[in-house]
């Protein structure tokens, strides 16, 4: 028998449902227990959902967070719960001369039904989400308990990404398992850096690490779970499932430690199975898990869209599909007189091959019926075309109930290729931080997947073969208005993603006429950008959340 079986608890919490996330984790602790476990650990903010935002300014909050600490002891004396420790991780009060202050980040022990240790990190401000760079606050010294002849020292997320306060108390402490509680958001090939961090944090301290994510979407952040246990020499011991809920075990005995799987059942249900070295399928997996949970966690019944016939639809769409099922997606095709024969067939093409809702609401007789009152021409008139197509799918959506889905990408945001109240209108958008030339990767990518399952190719082919057009006049092409996507989508990674001025940009071989044009158009966006729906954050420079410009702003 091992001295410890250690079930890592990777679980989908909703942020606010205090009472049933505190059901969810008593649950998970049965199961655990049922399959042998003694020691179970959750992720960072298990009992409340994470991030909390501007929650953890308000006091009837946090004592609620900390009634449901309470609670779970309580529930943990019973009998068959004896020699049973779980750590769980919680938002509580932070206390100053003056009283209560504000909210700390806390993971608390429990053994046989006893709180026997809380680590906090002091005055959590409440800004969005931890981030793992920045506004680092120290916590309290290591927590550091005995159980079943072990030394466990818990840690709380961005400890692991300094290099002092708690982590350097570990090897003082001998440490044999650092217990690390996180809620890490998803972002492109991060897996990898977490994965060497914790490796090297295992070696330096001469411990095994326990690292317990959070899974699920919250608002535009996705936490991927991909939690992982490393033993002292950084071995990848054990890895939970990626895009979903999972209990994975280790045994712990002697120093050794072995993965095992009493339970082959996960805790909920996923897409097919992602292989997460295939960084198309993380992505894929992201914005599915992303765009799935903004509906349920929101009570949405169904989601609709427009399905213009272009890759950017036909992709959300086949998102749509993959996260809540096709009989739950109402696809509406709003053909004006400028719209091809193509874009009508291609967009019921791709609504019958997923299966989804399909109707047509042709917008001219109301686009006539505003240029003969209002005499509208040029420009005006095609932006017209736009919001009558906005009319129209949020006018369904509150006739009907569903969510509307934007489907605008990256590049577009960027560069305000967009009409506000048009084709931007929406609750969601699902691909907001895939810019243009990933979208296209990502079907074909999708498409390739039916084929190996043996079904039928999502997305028709002619959808991302044809050069895409906003179709508001005649032989109207993106490339009309904008530089080929595969140049701009470069040079906004520059300017964007890695912050390059206009000197170093030009220095990297983009001319200077396109980099001045470029520039100005992404800078005078920043007000579409303000109002636009929320999305998916795949990214470390998502916009909204981790890049915003003054509105009124003249620096060039």
């Amino acid at each position: 028998m091992p001295s410890v079986r250690l079930a890592m608890a990777q679980t989908n919490p909703v942020v606010g449902d205090i009472s049933g996330n505190l059901a969810q984790t008593i649950a998970i602790v049965d199961e655990a227990v049922l399959n042998g476990a003694n020691l179970v650990v959750f992720g960072e903010m298990n009992l409340t959902g994470y991030p909390i935002e501007d929650l953890a300014a308000r006091m009837s909050f946090i004592e609620a967070a900390e009634a449901a600490v309470t609670q779970l002891a309580e529930v943990l004396q019973a009998p068959k719960y004896l020699n049973i420790a779980v750590v769980v991780g919680h938002p509580s009060k932070a206390t100053k001369s003056n009283g209560w202050s504000l909210a700390q980040n806390s993971a608390t022990a429990i053994v046989s039904g006893k709180i026997i240790g809380r680590y906090s990190k002091h005055h959590l401000p409440n800004y969005s989400v931890f981030d793992e760079f920045r506004n680092f606050v120290p916590g309290d010294s290591l927590l550091t308990f005995e159980f079943q002849g072990l030394r466990f020292s818990t840690l709380i997320c961005e400890d692991i990404w300094q290099s002092g306060g708690p982590v350097a108390e570990l090897k003082d402490a001998a440490t044999d398992v650092a217990l690390i509680l996180n809620g890490s958001p998803f972002e492109v090939s991060k897996t990898d850096a977490r994965l060497k961090l914790v490796q090297e944090l295992s070696k330096r301290h001469s411990c095994a690490s326990a690292y317990v994510n959070l899974v699920g979407g919250q608002d535009d952040l996705v936490f991927d779970g991909n939690s992982f246990f490393i033993d002292q020499d950084g071995n990848v011991i054990a890895r939970a499932r990626q895009f979903d809920s999972d209990l994975t075990y280790v045994d712990i005995s002697d120093g050794t430690f072995i993965s095992i799987s009493p339970s082959a059942r996960k805790i909920s249900d996923s897409i097919p199975e992602q292989d997460n070295r295939d960084e198309f399928a993380e992505i894929w997996g992201a914005l599915v898990l992303g765009l799935r949970d903004y509906v349920e966690k929101n009570a949405f019944s169904s989601v609709v869209l427009g399905l213009s016939g272009g890759i950017d639809s036909a992709v959300c769409a086949v998102l749509a599909s993959d996260a809540i099922g096709p009989d739950r997606v109402f696809g509406v095709s709003m053909p004006s007189k400028y719209s091809s024969g193509h874009s009508r067939s291609d967009a019921q093409d791709l609504a019958e091959r997923i299966g989804c809702h399909y109707r047509t609401e042709a917008i001219e007789g109301m686009v006539d019926s505003f240029e003969s009152q209002l005499r509208l021409d040029g420009l005006a008139s095609e932006n017209l075309q736009a919001r009558m197509r906005g009319v129209i799918l949020m006018a369904l959506s509150n006739t009907e109930g569903h969510l509307t889905l934007t489907t605008g990408n990256k590049t577009e945001l960027a560069v305000g290729y967009s009409t506000i109240y048009g084709d931007s209108v929406g609750g969601f958008a699902p691909i907001k931080d895939v810019e243009k030339s990933l979208v296209w990767k990502l079907a074909e990518w999708r498409n390739a997947k039916a084929l190996e399952m043996g079904l039928t190719p999502p997305i028709p082919e002619n959808s991302i073969t044809k050069p895409p057009s906003a179709e508001l006049r005649p032989d109207q092409l993106d490339q009309d208005s904008l530089p080929e996507y595969e140049l701009l989508d470069r040079l906004l990674d520059a300017y964007v993603e890695r912050r390059l001025g206009r000197d170093q940009l030009i220095a990297e071989g983009f001319e200077a006429t396109i980099v001045d044009r470029i520039i100005a158009l992404v800078d005078r966006a920043e007000w579409k950008r303000r109002q636009g729906a929320i999305g998916p954050k795949i990214t470390g420079m998502a916009f909204g959340r981790d890049r915003r410009l003054p509105i009124t702003n003249k620096f060039r």
